[in-house]
């Protein structure tokens, strides 16, 4: 797959299997694409010879002549790019995107694109050297903010001056010589959650990250729902409290205003410097700042200043997602993000909200859970965002 594309749609249908299921046999491909033993042959003798995929050796009898087990190319290359709010996440996964090298480095947005992507850039030729790559198939970029998915470039970002409508594509895909794809992070976060975590077997869900921002990934039958213009699922800024603070966007009392990460760093800095938090104001004596994480420690310690911001916040997030899932009825809610590390105080109120507030039809049989991948829900859904793309013919 190194700089290759499958040529037809049923070299396209074995590579997503291999990708997906791991090796295979010849006769197990032959059950799943629906070609005759001898065509799916065919394709896959052409596969091994241009090297997008590796013949194991012979599979376990199934009665009949042995059929032969087969996997993507061992020296398949992805990288994923995850850009946050305060660092740089890369990623080398290979062809069953599986985590194979990763960097990370603290970063400032504000610095604008040119020299965030500068250090991206830098840290991908580390992870080449590290992995021994010669060519990556493709790279995959989060970027914390609204992007134009067909032109690959952010539209208005909250907080990140200078990158609206900065040709993050073009630029990545020329310096890297090999496809690229740009999406929105929470979008990449639900495609990694969809193909290693708890979404697996899920086909209509939503994922909400509760980060530095609040995003919703909605994916349908399988596939992110992007909406007409690639906004779909900006629920961060859906107003909850027409007289609430002042959001990044210019609005005033949206969710991400009360609840996103700068938002409970603000609240926390407030009940610290007012003696509200006792156990924030030792956090602020002790760091010279206080942030979300210390909020989820104070909170996880009794501190019932920390609890009350963590509910209130958790309350707001179940209003805006009980009205999403009367609308959308999906089969699964994840929460991730760096904020719902917070856990479970979070996972309860939100639970507790929205099973409350909803249609009992739609909440019966409706899981609300903390995502088990972390970080690197962004880094495999980066890597399966250009696979998709590659293997889509």
């Amino acid at each position: 797959m190194v700089g290759v594309w499958p040529d037809n749609r049923h070299q396209a249908a074995v590579l997503r299997l291999l990708r997906d299921g791991g090796p295979s046999s010849r006769a197990e491909l032959v059950d799943a694409v629906g070609l005759s033993r001898s065509k799916l042959g065919l394709e896959i003798d052409r596969l091994v010879e241009r090297g997008l995929v590796d013949a194991l050796g012979p599979a376990a009898s199934r009665g009949g002549r042995r059929s032969s087990v087969v996997r993507i190319a061992a020296t398949t290359r992805f990288l994923g790019i995850d850009i946050g709010a305060s660092t740089l996440d890369l990623a080398v996964v290979d062809g069953e995107m599986r985590l194979i090298s990763r960097l990370t480095e603290q970063t400032d947005l504000r610095r604008g694109p040119a020299k965030v992507l500068a250090q991206a850039l830098e840290l991908a030729s580390k992870l080449r050297a590290d992995t021994g790559t010669a060519r990556f198939a493709g790279a995959g970029v989060g970027v914390p903010g609204p992007v134009s998915f067909r032109e690959g470039v952010p539209v208005s970002p909250p907080f990140m001056p200078g990158w609206h409508r900065f040709p993050v594509r073009e630029t990545l895909a020329t310096e890297l010589a090999c496809p690229v794809l740009v999406d929105n992070d929470v979008n990449i976060m639900a495609l990694g959650e969809m193909h290693a975590g708890i979404a697996h077997s899920f086909e209509d869900f939503l994922f909400v990250k509760i980060g530095a921002g609040i995003g919703c990934g909605i994916v349908v039958g399988g596939q992110v729902y992007r909406g007409a213009t690639g906004s779909a699922g900006d629920i961060g800024h859906t107003s909850v409290d027409p007289h609430g603070p002042v959001c990044v966007c210019g609005n005033t009392g949206c969710l991400e205003a009360f609840f996103g990460g700068a938002a409970l760093s603000r609240d926390a800095l407030a009940a610290a410097q007012s003696g509200r938090s006792p156990r924030l104001a030792e956090r602020l004596a002790e760091a010279g700042t206080v942030t979300p994480v210390d909020v989820a420690r104070a909170a996880a310690e009794g501190d019932p200043y920390s609890i009350g911001m963590v509910r209130d916040g958790a309350r707001r997030v179940g209003q805006v997602l009980a009205g999403l899932v009367s609308f959308f009825n999906p089969g699964l809610v994840v929460v991730g993000g760096g904020v719902a590390g917070i856990g479970h105080a979070l996972l309860a109120e939100i639970r507790s909200v929205v099973y409350r507030s909803s249609p009992p039809l739609a909440t019966g049989d409706m899981p609300i859970a903390l995502s088990e991948m972390g970080d690197e829900a962004g880094l495999v859904g980066a890597a399966r965002l250009i696979s998709d793309h590659i293997l889509t013919a």
